[in-house]
């Protein structure tokens, strides 16, 4: 069965945006390496309030599991089918996350028939996270929030509070930003498993694969520690690093306004959702990863289940739109670079001279000049690689056409050093009504300028 996906395109004004133009983004705030955020709380925490403000069931679920996992593991015999057993429900419960509560309801980036939904409900419920309901309704407001106060993890707040403290704790109502969950309202499904959702989460994460092992290969107890509790451990902190680890390590491949990074560690942790960056840019895209080597089983179950006729659908962002954030990082990359590069004093800056004036400079003040597509450059320091006598006898005179391939077509980087040696321009041979960029690469002959940038002094009379 062919694949039948959805392709998320954007709409772009062409009469307010030339082509290959992005929007401009000035008024857009930068971000801060460490924002002042507003305390948990309304108040301080004391005695008084400490009992209300932590959340008890999930502070008792999430220290209790791990200590216990740690002490029963150690006094239970692993079986090799049990191991087997627990790595594959270890995997199963993850994909209900992330196929299931993540990709599927709380991002709908793909439409499912009956048993599938159902399959990625028991499984989900098997990770103990919360129900359908809940856990989408915190991801919408982490990303419509995402990195301020109204994130519920924000990852701002620190990696302990984005990883597991935003849950051991009560915040006010209020604080926790708003997010839209009509249609999980609607869903029979959700709402069923919303309701009942202690017997979904008890039987899924601990009654079921504890039944298997003991009716399997008779491993009752090993079933119960290592397919359940151990595996209930693993799988909570891997999903968690969605929330953390995600938003520390990796890339800003395609924006670095917010914290979400790609990383193929995390991605191997978290069952594929380690390409963070380009998830928070697309959210509505099913894949994580869109390079075929990069790990993403998450995409792999979706499009099996597509294969089989499960699941269909399936949203894309264009590639188009996918390549401008990239190419839009690359050039703030390199811009940066560029920054830290000297490259003569901007076309703008340069003193104006008449023709008459530069051969008067070179006659009698005896200056070291020579002229290029209208641009005054001094050699006398120069070491020619090929000797002084080219320069010598081009003092004073205009060797655009010499340069540019008369005697020798020079090199780029003949050019760029060229850009340092600037002294001045020649009267009206360089159209000033166009604005020239500080930081835009000028070479010796080509006058590249950019309009779409202004610099810094017409910014201040502005």
């Amino acid at each position: 069965m062919s694949t039948t996906t959805t392709t998320i395109t954007a709409q772009v004004n062409k009469d307010k945006f030339p082509p290959y133009a992005y929007t401009p983004t000035e008024d857009r705030q930068l971000p801060l390496a460490n924002p002042v955020m507003p305390p948990l709380f309304d108040g301080p925490t004391t005695l008084n309030n400490f009992f209300g403000r932590v959340n008890w069931f999930q502070a008792i679920l999430l220290v209790s599991t791990p200590l216990l996992a740690i002490y029963l593991a150690t006094q239970t015999e692993l079986q090799t089918k049990t191991l087997y057993w627990a790595l594959i429900y270890y995997l199963t419960t993850g994909l209900g996350i992330t196929a299931g509560y993540h990709r599927y309801w709380s991002h709908r980036s793909f439409d499912a028939k009956e048993p599938a939904r159902i399959a990625l409900a028991l499984a989900g419920s098997g990770a103990f996270e919360g129900s359908i309901h809940w856990w989408s309704r915190g991801h919408r407001a982490h990303h419509r929030w995402t990195d301020s106060d109204k994130d519920p993890y924000a990852a701002t707040r620190g990696f302990f509070f984005s990883h597991i403290g935003w849950m051991l704790i009560n915040r006010p109502r209020n604080r926790i930003g708003y997010a839209d969950t009509a249609d999980l309202k609607q869903d029979p499904l959700v709402r069923f498993q919303h309701k009942y959702y202690l017997y979904f989460a008890v039987t899924m994460a601990f009654i079921f694969p504890t039944v298997v092992a003991g009716l399997g290969w008779g491993d009752w107890k090993g079933g119960f520690v290592f397919a359940g509790l151990c595996r209930l451990v693993f799988i909570h902190h891997a999903t968690f690093c969605v929330n953390s680890l995600a938003h520390y390590i990796g890339e800003t491949s395609f924006d670095d306004y917010h914290t979400p990074k790609d990383s193929w560690i995390t991605a191997i942790v978290t069952c594929g959702e380690g390409y963070h960056n380009f998830h928070h840019e697309f959210p509505q895209d099913y894949r994580n990863a869109i390079i075929w080597y990069q790990y993403d089983p998450t995409k792999w179950l979706i499009r099996a289940l597509n294969f089989i006729g499960q699941t269909y659908n399936l949203k894309t962002f264009s590639a188009n739109e996918i390549q401008k954030g990239k190419v839009q990082m690359l050039e703030k990359r390199i811009d940066e670079i560029k920054r830290t590069l000297e490259f003569g004093k901007a076309l703008d800056e340069l003193p104006v001279y008449t023709m008459e004036e530069f051969k008067s400079l070179v006659s009698t003040k005896n200056k070291k000049w020579i002229l290029l597509d209208g641009i005054m450059y001094d050699v006398e320091n120069f070491d020619h690689p090929g000797g002084f006598k080219y320069l010598s006898m081009g003092i004073g005179r205009d060797l655009t056409k010499s340069f540019n391939g008369g005697i020798y077509n020079h090199s780029n980087g003949a050019r760029n050093l060229l850009s340092s040696m600037r002294v001045g321009v020649l009267k009206d041979a360089v159209d000033f009504s166009r604005v020239y960029s500080k930081t835009e690469t000028s070479n010796a002959n080509c006058v590249e300028y950019d309009n779409t940038l202004e610099p810094e002094k017409e910014k201040k009379k502005a």
